[in-house]
């Protein structure tokens, strides 16, 4: 077990509630150094339910994602010496350096990246081309993973918990997602507070990419110059010093900064974690009418749900069981009829597995 802040920047250590000092699982189904979702020869060579593959590239991983880094992450790494993020520290200056999707909030993907990032399907992991630039292509490893953001920070391809644990983690993402918001926006407000009163830190949903933003090509000097005002030319000090103003804060400020948000989101976060960690099975249970089910040439048979990435393998025998899930009576008059006709049983720590997989759901 480690908790929750294990899995954060330590940034957030003196920040964040108590509750970030509960336990979780370690996701050790999600081997990133060995990676699950890459074709091995091995006991965990990944088996595609429906007949689509799914597996990554050896050269992308689950990396085919261009993060958002808020203002103060960015001045964190800008600010920490170590030879180890020499690499992270000279692709985040290079990208300051280009001007493009650098904000005093963010420092951001292209609005192209963007527009082929909503619009692509089965990319993810797959494409070269869509291969995070902070990725380091030779170890296969992030350059700047100890300030890494929401994302980042909560993705995993499988989940020990299943369902429970990917809602969790979603849900965590979420709540650093607004922290990333809150606390950029606060920075600035500080350091540049112009741009947070003439609203300039409000996304336009409706905004189309321009000639531009395709060729990846930076603002125009005279516009460039007009966001960044007096940090124009001094970026990386500017983000060295919504750095400072973060690591400054108290618990106490940050709760107010996140408000009435952060209140229901940690409320949200906290349920999630009570099902990712103690689950109670349903009394009432059915096999999931959309669940994949795929024979293997052993007889055994895969079954996938929740996830297109994560499948449960059971003998085949099984299945036979399971069908008799029907929803229209308790779990355990179930159990009791099938040990009296067919002699067999689910025990109910798999019939729990299969529920956090939902292969079986509550009726």
């Amino acid at each position: 077990m480690s908790s929750i802040l294990d899995s954060l920047p330590v940034l957030y250590r003196d920040l964040f509630p108590d509750f970030f000092q509960k336990e979780i699982p370690v996701e050790t189904k999600a081997t990133c150094a060995s990676c699950a979702m890459c074709q091995t020869s091995g006991p965990g060579t990944v088996e595609s339910v429906d007949g689509v593959s799914r597996l990554f590239r050896p050269d992308t991983k689950c990396c085919t994602y261009y993060p958002k880094l808020p203002n103060y992450l960015v001045g964190a790494l800008l600010s920490d010496a170590r030879d180890e993020l020499d690499e992270g520290r000279r692709r985040v200056e290079e990208k300051i350096a280009s001007r493009v999707g650098v904000t005093p909030q963010w420092v951001r993907p292209s609005a192209r990246y963007n527009l082929l990032y909503r619009n692509s399907r089965q990319f993810f992991g797959r494409a070269a081309s869509m291969r995070c630039p902070y990725y380091e292509l030779e170890q296969g490893g992030c350059t700047i993973w100890p300030y890494r953001e929401a994302v980042c920070s909560t993705f995993y391809c499988k989940y020990v918990a299943g369902a429970d644990g990917r809602k969790f983690w979603m849900t965590l993402k979420t709540y650093l997602a607004l922290a990333e918001i809150q606390l950029s926006r606060y920075a600035v407000l500080q350091l540049m507070p112009e741009f947070i009163l003439a609203g300039k830190d409000k996304p336009d949903l409706s905004e189309t990419p321009t000639v531009e933003d395709l060729d990846d090509k930076p603002l125009a000097a005279k516009e460039y110059a007009a966001l960044w005002s007096r940090w124009a030319g001094r970026e990386g000090e500017f983000y060295r010093g919504c750095f400072d103003i973060v690591r400054g804060l108290s618990a106490e400020q940050m709760e107010k900064i996140m408000g009435l948000d952060g209140v229901i989101e940690l409320k949200v976060l906290e349920k999630s974690h009570r099902d990712a960690v103690a689950p109670a099975l349903p009394k009432v249970l059915k096999l999931n009418p959309e669940a994949t089910v795929k024979w293997l040439p052993d007889g055994s048979v895969a079954l996938g749900a929740y996830s297109e990435y994560d499948a449960v393998a059971l003998p085949g025998i099984a299945y036979g069981l399971l069908v008799e899930f029907t929803g229209r009576e308790p779990v355990e008059a179930v159990r009791q009829r099938l040990r009296q006709e067919k002699q067999a049983d689910l025990h109910e720590d798999i019939l729990l597995e299969l529920y956090r997989h939902r292969i079986l759901m509550e009726a």
